[in-house]
């Protein structure tokens, strides 16, 4: 996947709650999500299916994820 020319979206969260700036930055590359810390965006970049990535992000807003920890 070439992740070269991605439009990288910062984590709306970031640098709030006593994080130190830690967040995540994604973009979206057809069928694919990428993710990366944006501290150290060159340390690699995780890819996820774009359905998984909607069922993971749908399943922290609704708590689900915390709650089966």
């Amino acid at each position: 996947m070439d992740l070269s020319n991605l439009a990288w979206r910062k984590s709306s969260r970031s640098g709030s709650n006593g994080s130190n700036g830690a967040c995540v930055e994604v973009a979206f590359a057809g069928p694919a999500v990428a993710v990366r810390d944006s501290k150290q965006p060159a340390a690699g970049t995780l890819a996820f299916p774009a359905a998984g990535w909607a069922q993971l992000t749908g399943a922290l807003r609704d708590g689900v994820a915390a709650s089966s920890v």
